[in-house]
């Protein structure tokens, strides 16, 4: 089962991320924009995701994925840590979500 420790090891070995505290959770962010965080009682993530992808998402694996409703009109879905399949799954998730927020210089 993945946990918020992994969430933060992995998005803290993504180039150029940092970890502050906004709205009393953990945000993690490349260049200053957020791309993922760790709400409510940290059994859960939020992260970037284009609002096409997210409804397939959601309607694929809902056990795994959800949108917050404060979220809707905005491109971020919800996962559940306990429901990922392993480690490599959350690095895919995460990675993912901080490339829609780094930098086009990062990416390269």
């Amino acid at each position: 089962m993945t946990t918020a420790d992994d969430v933060r090891s992995i998005a803290l070995s993504l180039p150029q991320t940092t970890e502050k505290i906004a709205w009393s959770m953990p945000t993690f962010r490349v260049a200053g924009k957020m791309f993922a965080t760790l709400p409510e009682d940290e059994t859960s993530m939020a992260v970037r995701c284009p609002k096409e992808e997210r409804e397939e998402l959601v309607l694929a694996e809902p056990e795994k994925f959800w949108v917050a409703g404060h979220e809707a009109g905005s491109a971020w879905v919800r996962v559940r840590l306990a429901a990922l399949e392993d480690l490599a799954e959350l690095r895919d998730i995460l990675l993912d979500s901080w490339r829609q927020a780094a930098p086009a210089s990062l990416l390269e």
